[in-house]
């Protein structure tokens, strides 16, 4: 017989999964991050499987194919990271909004950030399709990769508007509390996704055949199909946010606001995808193989990152809309939870990364000069799994509380380590390690990014003004988890204090 906890458990996965409303500004907070982060998960699941179903059925054309796929990929980062700085700005809006019991003014803040994806998405579709073998040239593609793929990189930075609407309308439903909604987007894009992909790549039935450049029209009709029934739910009248004939036109105040916001997280998400960019260029120096390993390795990785993120994007709307309500404490108690949640979910995925990490990567390419290299690739960034999980949450807390120059700092941070790191690998002189090397600042700066993020994270939500600056630091290492934040934190502590006093903690 099940018990009442168990069933209490399973009710609420399915009320979840249904997308009933629930006010998540009161209430067990264990029950409201179960409601929000399961569709979420589920959502960012959909969303991963983008990034895998396309290298899974392009893997088998060939290396140049797979090499097309991941230097698109990289240059499509500048409207990945326009979406998820416009995605920051609006889920902040929405949720605050929504917690003050405002949705005329959540609605205003939606039309505002959906015009700016527009403009934005204009700008880059009409660069990608007239400069697409020159920006493949500057990735340090080959001649046979640009000639295989140039029209598959012109569909896809052409077709930008889709990813554009697709982050910011989900966005949108998140910071509203309609998790429900942007789940079943990503179902619907992602199943004409599959079913397109491999009809269209090996001309099957009726099918032309059109290689690579078939997976990228597979993806951009099942994202543009996504993006038609969201634009249809938000014209509906029975969700959290209605938009109406009215709140269409510009408002320069809601605009700024969202600028403001947006601008901030724009330049944060930017320092990250840089560094991966970077990653992928230097990459590309070592060779196809190198780089469709990597690719392989990268998408396997991002299918279990994405789902992650879910949680990360719960906990950003319960910091919202508490705050909204005018429940900080809530929000934090929210936050830590989250973190606690995405650190078994990554650790388990990373455990099965790196023991499975051989037989993975040959699901993916029959060469085995990538597949072993694919393999490598993922053993070592699994290692900072669980450092991810706390840095994601950290992070898109921040951005749900409107905070964005915080995590903006720690990556421009994290980012000068890793880019240091990065370039000096070109120069060294084993191949072999070359290849799979760069990776290693990776692992360090998840660490770096979680230990930092630790500190104001909790810093925000008891500052005293009679207690200093370093003895809160100090607190702030005893209060961790983590046996040896106050030793991470020492070289801070002291930055704050007047020599001698304060002594070095103890591990």
């Amino acid at each position: 017989m099940t018990s009442p906890a168990v069933q209490s458990f399973w009710q609420t996965i399915r009320e979840a999964i249904r997308g009933t409303h629930h006010d998540y500004t009161s209430g067990p907070i264990g029950r409201a991050i179960i409601l929000l982060a399961v569709p979420m998960v589920l959502e960012m699941v959909m969303e991963s499987v983008f990034a895998v179903v396309d290298i899974f059925w392009v893997g088998h054309v060939g290396p140049d194919a797979v090499a097309t796929v991941g230097l698109t990929e990289s240059m499509l980062t500048i409207a990945y990271t326009a979406a998820m700085g416009l995605s920051i700005g609006v889920t902040a809006m929405v949720a605050r909004r929504i917690g003050e019991k405002n949705p005329e003014g959540a609605a205003e803040a939606a039309v505002q950030g959906i015009a700016l994806g527009v403009i934005l998405a204009a700008l880059i579709g009409v660069a990608g399709v007239l400069l697409a073998p020159t920006l493949l040239a500057l990735m340090g593609a080959s001649p046979a990769v640009i000639a295989t793929g140039q029209t598959y990189t012109r569909v896809m930075l052409g077709g930008n508007v889709v990813i554009l609407m697709l982050f910011l309308i989900n966005a949108i439903f998140r910071g509203a509390g309609d998790a429900a909604i942007a789940m079943r987007v990503l179902w619907l894009a992602n199943w004409i996704n599959i079913i397109l992909g491999p009809l269209l790549i090996f001309g099957i039935g009726p099918f032309p055949r059109l290689g690579v450049t078939g997976a990228a029209i597979a993806t951009t009709i099942g994202r543009g199909t996504g993006v038609l029934y969201q634009l249809y739910r938000l014209w509906r009248r029975d969700g959290r946010i209605v938009i109406h004939r009215e709140h269409i036109e510009l408002k320069p105040a809601v605009m700024k606001t969202l600028l403001r916001l947006s601008g901030t997280g724009t330049f944060q998400v930017f320092v990250g995808m840089a560094s991966w960019i970077g990653l992928t260029r230097i990459n590309a120096s070592f060779g196809t193989d190198a780089l469709a390993g990597y690719q392989i390795a990268i998408r396997i990785i991002i299918f279990a990152l994405l789902p992650s993120w879910g949680l990360a994007n719960a906990a950003a709307t319960m910091v919202g809309q508490s705050l909204g309500a005018g429940k900080p404490e809530r929000g934090e108690q929210a936050v830590w939870r989250a973190a606690l949640y995405n650190v078994f979910f990554l650790g388990a995925a990373g455990l099965v990364f790196v023991i499975f990490a051989n037989p993975i990567a040959h699901l993916f390419t029959k060469d085995p000069a990538v597949a072993q290299i694919a393999a490598e690739c993922l053993r070592i960034i699994s290692y900072g799994y669980l450092f991810y999980a706390y840095g994601m949450v950290l992070t898109n807390s921040f951005n749900g509380a409107g905070d964005t120059w915080t995590p903006t700092w720690l990556n421009l941070f994290c980012w000068c380590w890793r880019s240091c790191s990065d370039w000096r690998w070109p120069f060294r002189k084993a191949t072999r390690v070359r290849s799979t090397a760069p990776l290693l600042p990776i692992i360090k700066t998840a660490v770096i990014s979680k230990k930092l993020g630790t500190a104001p994270a909790r810093r925000r939500v008891v500052p005293p003004a009679s207690v200093s600056r370093s003895q809160r630091l100090l607190r702030v290492g005893q209060r961790c988890r983590c046996r040896w934040s106050p030793w991470m934190l020492a070289p801070i502590v002291r930055l704050y204090s007047p020599p001698g006093s304060v002594s070095s903690p103890s591990h």
